[in-house]
């Protein structure tokens, strides 16, 4: 990469004159149209050498001249007030460079030396109910970031953490023994088998949870909770209890519900492009919850209050009030602070992670910094395991409120789907090599993930459908587009017998900076990785698809006369075919090979 090589030269010259050479970092211009590369070391050298900035940039730019590659590598090297030193390399080496990263396997991006662990939980479903549009972002974000580590050469485990084993699994199970009271679940004396097929559907478990859930949150005219929603809630409570405890005709019925569930969660995954290597839910961390609790008894971290058990998270150097912990309510029952608890214990048993990842609602920053604390302060997990809060921002509507449906209610993410596919099949041509439905398909999910995964992802950002939808501008479809024009060029390339050749020096400023923007692919990857950003990558790939298309615009590829230029274009797009699908398919997002 040219950034590491400028700056290992960069340390020679410093080292060369006596200057630390901490100092020699080269990085890419802030100002492409004065130079390609710039060292800004000379400025904090300055006063550690008591010397002004500009003679040390002027001594240190010299001195690079001197070393035996810089006739083969440097255009020009300048110092400019007040101490930059400028930096363009010479058409040839560029080439030579993106002919080798061209000709590479893994396009010259660098593995990690050192294989660490990954465990990403994302995703977060709860059994028996739809997905919406507050699944999204989780899904989106951590498919990304699973896939990006384990492209730069990490173990990672991605885990979907599903809501299995709460309140919402005793309201069903109670419901359905109010209204089915004759099901063999429900009978003490029942001593067969289980049936093997649910009684009931995934349409009517969609149907099952909100009418509980409405029923246990009646009110009366005082606003006071009805006889009915009390006794409601009272059953509820009583199955969530005898469920977690073994009661076997509710652990048979819990398996059908969570059956019929997780089918149709891979479903709707599927079609984001999301894998999860783990479906365990809360009920695969439950056998842990004792365990935890004698591990925090043990180092009086446990404190009584007001009948609840607690634990104390704050520390000396806290600005602000952190609350404790609630690990046990005062009726005895868990809350997800103990079942994440109990899930870090188990991941450290299964697995010895040494990063666990949470890509989870930015809202949620206080909770994991009470589970983090606990759990490091007192031995849950290793003292080398880093637990990581990756949080997000907010999906909202062109109001700036959170996505609703027209009559306000939440938006099921299949329904989300179903409307950016609906919109991208409006826009797309017919033709006779290209299945029109395939195609939209792939087209409404880029739509939907690259404006995701576009933003930053702590903030919040409004989803405008037609924007995002558009095929120019930043936008997934633009990318597909960019890409699809590309495998057309190379088709007709191939058609003509037209071999790649070694990629030659640029004859154009557009053609030397798609060059120079291929070779910046291993550090964007990097970058990302670093701050778990992807719309770093998003970033860069919309960047070198315009460059690609300006230098379509500006050379007659398929005309050209020159056969060396002609094959060196053909590997120069071949290799950003390559990069761009790369990135794509890192992100989760699809290709195809016609539109």
């Amino acid at each position: 990469m040219f950034t590491q090589i400028l700056t290992k030269q960069m340390e020679q010259a410093f080292a060369a004159l006596g200057y630390d050479s901490t100092y020699a970092a080269v990085g890419i211009s802030a100002r492409p149209d004065l130079c390609q590369f710039q060292c800004n070391g000379a400025m904090p050298l300055a006063k550690i050498a008591r010397k002004a900035p500009l003679a040390i940039s002027q001594e240190i730019a010299s001195e690079l001249l001197k070393l035996p590659e810089a006739a083969e590598i440097y255009e020009s090297v300048e110092a400019v007030a007040p101490g930059f030193i400028n930096i363009n390399l010479k058409d040839s080496f560029i080439a030579r460079h993106i002919n080798t990263l061209a000709l590479s396997e893994d396009l010259l991006v660098e593995s990690v030396t050192e294989p660490k662990t990954i465990i990403i939980d994302y995703g977060g479903p709860n059994i028996a109910k739809p997905l919406h549009i507050g699944h999204l972002r989780t899904a989106i974000i951590g498919e990304a970031l699973k896939r990006l580590f384990r492209h730069l050469g990490y173990q990672v485990i991605g885990d979907t953490h599903m809501g299995d084993w709460g309140l919402q699994m005793g309201m069903i199970i109670s419901e359905i023994a109010r209204t089915q009271p004759e099901l063999p679940y429900f009978d003490p004396n029942f001593t067969g088998q289980y049936p093997s097929e649910p009684p009931f559907t995934l349409d009517d478990l969609s149907e099952i949870y909100p009418r509980i859930s409405t029923a246990i949150k009646e009110k009366d005219e005082n606003g006071q909770p009805t006889a009915q929603a009390l006794e409601l809630d009272k059953s509820a409570k009583e199955a969530t209890y005898e469920l977690q405890n073994g009661h076997a005709g509710y652990r048979a019925l819990w398996k059908h519900i969570v059956n019929l569930s997780v089918g149709d969660l891979k479903k709707n995954y599927q079609r984001l492009l999301v894998d999860f290597d783990l479906w365990y839910g809360e009920s695969d961390s439950h056998p842990f919850i004792p365990t935890i609790l004698d591990i925090l008894k043990d180092k009086n971290a446990l404190i009584e209050s007001d009948g609840a058990i607690i634990a104390d998270v704050s520390q000396p150097d806290d600005k602000k009030e952190i609350p404790p912990i609630i690990l046990v309510k005062s009726d005895g029952s868990y809350l997800y602070g103990t079942t994440d608890l109990a899930t870090l214990y188990q991941r450290e048993k299964d697995f010895q992670p040494d990063e666990v990842l949470y890509v989870v609602d930015a809202r949620q920053a206080m909770h994991f910094t009470q589970v983090f604390r606990t759990a490091k302060k007192h031995g849950i997990v290793a003292d080398k395991t880093n637990l990581e809060f990756v949080g997000f921002g907010t999906m909202n509507g062109k109001d700036g409120k959170p996505f609703k449906t027209r009559d306000g209610g939440v938006l099921r993410l299949a329904d989300l789907i179903s409307m950016v596919v609906e919109n991208a099949a409006s826009k797309i041509q017919n033709k006779e090599d290209i299945d029109p439905e395939e195609i939209a398909e792939m087209v409404g999910i880029s739509v939907l993930k690259f404006a995701d995964l576009s933003n930053y992802r702590m903030k919040d950002y409004i989803f405008d459908l037609e924007k995002f939808s558009s095929f120019e501008g930043k936008t997934g479809p633009y990318l597909l587009y960019s890409i699809v024009r590309i495998k057309n060029i190379l088709r007709k390339l191939e058609e003509e017998n037209n071999p790649a050749g070694d990629i030659l020096s640029a004859i154009s400023s557009v053609e030397r900076d798609l060059q120079l923007k291929l070779d910046q692919f291993n550090t964007v990857l990097w970058q990302t990785a670093k701050d778990k950003a992807p719309n770093y990558l998003c970033e860069y790939l919309y960047d070198l698809a315009t460059l690609m298309n300006s230098f379509y615009h500006n050379h007659h590829i398929i005309t050209e006369s020159d056969p060396a230029r002609k094959s060196s274009w053909h590997r120069l797009l071949q290799t950003v075919l390559r990069v761009m699908t790369t990135g794509l398919t890192i992100l989760a997002i699809p290709v195809p090979e016609k539109m």
